[in-house]
């Protein structure tokens, strides 16, 4: 055992990250996109079920849940392969919201993983498990992979199309060939901008295709892609072609006009400024990372190498800069930080991992290797520790910490902190009347403690009753704002989450 550890270090840092999540999964609270998308989880089986084939009632819209016109052109295939082993996990005696959590989080340890397989074919293995450790222990990556069913899965499938796919490549043996399709399919079946990890390994098929005949390996890695996003996604099975257009153009001009606090300014979703991305990018990732990230562009492509050496590089970038460019050139609608774009954030730590490997090749001493890695981690595992569980909420010392970020820009901007107010409050036979997304209160409320819709009975609320509001777009500034506050969950100096009693 001890002898696997040594030759294969990345099993130590995944195995130091799942027992830490083992032990704190529980404490994160549900957020404001969870309900709904679990409950389409809970619907899917029936597109599955042959019993419900042949009864002559079957209607597919069954499958997409309470939410169906919301969810129906969602990817489903994160949720048809998680929900199994959420179910093992509830059989354990957890409940349903940690289950999820639990699974979500250890969907994200196999990027992890992923990173590092895809860093040990250009760097060498203390680079690769460096720029592993970096990519793992981000705040603002470690937060969502426990509270986000949607964009850490797609970063996963889609980082492990592009492992599988270069490796198919290289070696087109039968197993390579099924994983890259598998992870291919899954990802083009849970966002639709999964294709596009497809037509980066063909762009690397093409440099290599004077040396061997890939025309066969591609053909069935193409047919076999398709044919498991259509089975991983029901919604596409009357019409895959056409159904997969419309959830591309939906996606592509999402309506959404949610606001937005950026800078200090409410702006509308789909009216950002360009430079909301790349401030973003600067502000959320620990301080190490863009810098060592340029420097590892830098020292890749002015190496002198063959041509064809540089194409994985090249790709890489591409990997990177087609949603970038994509954010600021067309601007479409943006919210919730950039969590729909976290899948462009491997090729940094890649680039990162070969800057570190320069650097660490200058290093002699084993001890200054260790020395400049700890510094290079410690801001990240301190922000990991003290943000708890609201690490999605981080920002870095540019800006002052999320305590800095705090009314200037969006910071716990998905009510997890509703678990811990909850948890907190203690008062009962009471109305606690919450301003967005009641039912995420409810899950954590007991019988004793009257959880009322905000928006919905705003003329039943009286003097005495209590008001539960999130500071998402400074929104506790717009309600009751002379109410006296009672209790606030807040990290690093910045709140999330009030409870107000009327007057």
């Amino acid at each position: 055992m001890m002898k696997t550890l040594r030759q294969k270090p990345i099993l130590i840092l995944l195995l130091v990250n799942v027992l830490i999540g083992a032990f704190t999964f529980q404490r994160y609270g549900l957020s404001w996109d969870e309900p709904l998308f679990y409950d389409y989880a809970d619907a899917l089986p029936y597109a599955y079920s042959p019993a419900e084939w042949f009864s002559g009632r079957f209607d597919l819209n069954n499958a997409y849940g309470a939410s169906g016109g919301d969810h129906a052109n969602r990817g489903a295939a994160y949720l048809v392969l998680a929900r199994p082993l959420v179910l093992l996990i509830q059989s354990l005696g957890v409940d349903f919201a940690a289950a999820w959590h639990f699974i979500n989080f250890l969907t994200f340890q196999l990027g992890v993983y992923f990173l590092y397989r895809l860093a040990r074919k250009f760097t060498a293995p203390l680079a690769a498990l460096a720029a592993a450790a970096l990519f793992a222990w981000q705040p603002l990556l470690w937060g969502h992979a426990f509270i986000n069913p949607k964009d850490p899965p797609f970063l996963v499938f889609f980082l492990g199309a592009i492992v599988f796919g270069l490796e198919m490549i290289d070696a087109p043996k039968n197993a390579n060939i099924f994983f890259a399709a598998l992870l291919l399919g899954a990802a083009s079946a849970t966002r639709v901008l999964g294709p596009l990890a497809g037509g980066l390994v063909f762009l690397y098929a093409l440099s290599k295709a004077r040396r061997a005949n890939l025309f066969k390996p591609l053909a069935i890695y193409l047919t076999l892609s398709i044919a498991i996003c259509i089975a991983l996604w029901p919604y596409l099975w009357s019409n895959p072609p056409l159904r997969f257009l419309q959830a591309f153009g939906f996606m592509s001009d999402n309506p959404t006009q949610l606001p937005v606090l950026f800078n200090g300014q409410i702006y509308a979703a789909d009216d950002l400024p360009r430079r909301y991305l790349p401030t973003l990018l600067a502000l959320t990732l620990t301080e190490p990372v863009l810098i060592l990230a340029a420097l590892g562009v830098l020292f890749s492509l002015t190496q002198r190498r063959p041509p064809a050496a540089l194409v994985p590089h090249f790709i890489f970038l591409l990997w990177f800069l087609i949603p970038f460019g994509y954010v600021i050139f067309l601007r479409p609608p943006m919210y919730d930080g950039y969590r729909h774009f976290l899948f462009m954030l491997p090729p940094l730590f890649l680039f990162a991992g070969m800057a570190l490997e320069k650097i660490f090749h200058a290093l002699s001493s084993y001890w200054l290797r260790a020395a400049l890695l700890t510094a290079l981690l410690a801001s990240g595992i301190f922000a990991i520790a003290q943000l708890h569980p609201y690490q999605y909420a981080y920002y870095n010392a540019f800006i002052g910490g999320s305590g800095g970020a705090f009314r200037q820009y969006e910071t716990e901007y998905w009510l997890t902190c509703y678990k811990e107010a909850i948890e907190n409050f203690g008062a009962q036979n009471v109305n606690l009347f919450v301003k967005r997304e009641p039912a995420i209160a409810a899950y954590y409320a007991g019988a004793s403690l009257h959880i009322r819709d905000y928006r919905a009975e705003f003329g039943k609320i009286q003097s005495g009753d209590f008001i539960l509001v999130n500071t998402r777009s400074n929104e506790d500034k717009k309600t009751f704002k002379d109410a006296p506050i009672i209790l606030q969950v807040e990290r690093a100096h910045a709140v999330f989450c009030e409870v107000k009693q009327i007057p």
